[in-house]
């Protein structure tokens, strides 16, 4: 018997839980998702953490703490993968633009800026905010600039 699923319902209801688990361990969840691919169901959670590295037992202890009330929770048999979002990732959210502030990114822009002929800047976050966008700061000629969020195609971690 097919079960229809709204995954959105889901996310809603599991969310809450994951974010207070994680926050638990010293975590902040930057991204869940629950897909279907190849007609089975995964649930993903990112853990970034700005004191520390992301280990595989941290993933672990999360994974544990979380199975049981889960399954409970999602109606259909699902794969939890548990996972640090890696060093280089593009950013999915307007939100990881305030969790990375500070820190150091590759930024690519729709459209040029006044006078500049470059689409794709290095640089740090000074601040971000929803309506006037990402205040930047440019390493190779020390500006420091206000993006509209209009004009950011994506960004990403940035390690040297």
């Amino acid at each position: 018997m097919k079960q229809d699923i709204n995954r959105h319902e889901i996310l809603e209801k599991i969310t809450p839980l994951i974010e207070n688990t994680a926050m638990r361990f010293g975590y902040i969840p930057i991204e869940i998702e629950f897909i279907k691919e190849n007609h089975r169901w995964f649930l993903r959670i990112y853990l970034y953490s700005r004191e520390k590295d992301v280990t595989l037992d941290d993933c672990e202890k999360v994974t544990r703490s979380l199975e049981d009330f889960l399954d409970e929770l999602i109606p259909v048999k699902y794969y939890l993968e548990v996972s640090s979002p890696g060093l280089e990732r593009k950013f999915k959210s307007d939100k990881e633009f305030v969790i990375f502030k500070g820190r150091r990114i590759s930024l690519k822009l729709k459209e040029s800026l006044e006078g500049e002929s470059e689409k794709i800047f290095k640089g740090e976050i000074l601040d971000f905010d929803e309506k006037e966008g990402l205040s930047f700061f440019r390493f190779d000629d020390g500006a420091e600039l206000l993006i509209p969020k209009s004009n950011i195609q994506s960004a990403k971690l940035y390690i040297d």
